[in-house]
């Protein structure tokens, strides 16, 4: 697979990463038509790169069938209006089949989910990704990096013996240790997408990154571009505006150790009328002394 350049996965890596959420019915179950307009949404508002299965997707509360939904779902009203990097994980035969699923689906790339594991060694940690990687060689691989402890030749490592892992969702919470990380690893080897969405943005771009992950972007996908183009220029002083604008809305999300995370999203959404604010357990809908705030900031972006 060496002489694969993996050339449009690359480039939809350096963008803004769309991680949709997965709208509830009423009855609990995933809302395929509400699914499918806020996908449209996202297209229509000019994002090119689609996650589904992530996070901000709930991944950890859905079935595995909910999951292959998603991921169909996605590829269906996708089309080839995106490239779609689908969210697998949990155990090596779970994430296998589900990166296989996805390529048959049509997807281009998948993210692998930090491994859910209490004991996590170095030389595991690469043994897991190869394990996935090695199954769906066709496919970019993005590791989705949350252990401040793996150093950076252990990635190197990875892709020395999978040339298809392309690009790093780096999610750990200190902008030096990414920039020293990315360099361990090889700078110009991987696309580094920062994890952490639009507040980690700035810092991460400074350092190397090229795209950033949003949440966010569900409900103003305009917002999450401004901050691309500005940090596409080098217009840090611009982008800093984007994050002056954003900034209340992402405390929201990351208080009580990003407790609300998905929830803000969904209760802006619900806000303007887009889905219902249901997430599953464990997080919690937001209590209503808190929902005005969130619908202000929401109304405050379509304008």
């Amino acid at each position: 697979m060496s002489s694969v350049t993996y050339e449009t996965q690359r480039a939809a890596l350096a963008d803004v990463v769309a991680i949709p959420v997965t709208p509830f019915a009423e009855d609990g179950t995933v809302d395929q038509d509400t699914h499918r307009a806020l996908l449209r949404r996202l297209l229509d508002g000019g994002v090119r790169t689609l996650t589904p299965n992530g996070n901000t997707g709930e991944f950890y509360a859905l079935t595995p069938a909910e999951r292959q939904l998603v991921t169909e779902l996605t590829m269906d009203e996708a089309g080839d209006r995106s490239v779609v990097l689908v969210g697998v994980g949990h155990d090596v035969p779970t994430a296998v089949a589900s990166a296989q699923h996805a390529r048959e689906a049509g997807a281009q790339m998948v993210m692998v989910h930090q491994p859910v594991h209490p004991y996590v060694s170095d030389t595991g940690w690469v043994d897991y990704h190869r394990a996935i990687a090695e199954a769906v060689p066709e496919l970019g691989v993005v590791p989705y990096l949350r252990n401040a402890a793996l150093p950076g030749a252990r990635l190197a490592e990875l892709a020395d013996a999978c040339p298809n892992v392309i690009g790093v969702k780096y999610a750990v919470p200190d902008a030096a240790r990414f920039a020293a990380f990315a360099r361990d690893a090889g700078l110009d080897r991987f696309v580094w997408v920062a994890g952490l969405a639009e507040p980690y943005a700035p810092s991460y771009f400074s350092a190397g990154a090229t795209g950033f992950t949003s949440g966010l972007v569900n409900v103003a996908p305009a917002v999450s571009l401004n901050m691309l183009d500005a940090l596409r220029s080098g217009d840090y002083p611009a982008a800093m505006k984007v994050w002056e604008q954003i900034r209340r809305f992402e405390e929201l999300r990351a208080a009580g150790a990003s407790a609300n995370n998905v929830t803000v999203v969904k209760e802006a959404l619900a806000s303007l009328g887009l889905c219902r604010r249901d997430v599953r357990a464990p997080s919690r809908v937001l209590p209503e002394d808190e929902r005005a705030e969130v619908a202000a900031i929401a109304a405050g972006w379509s304008i």
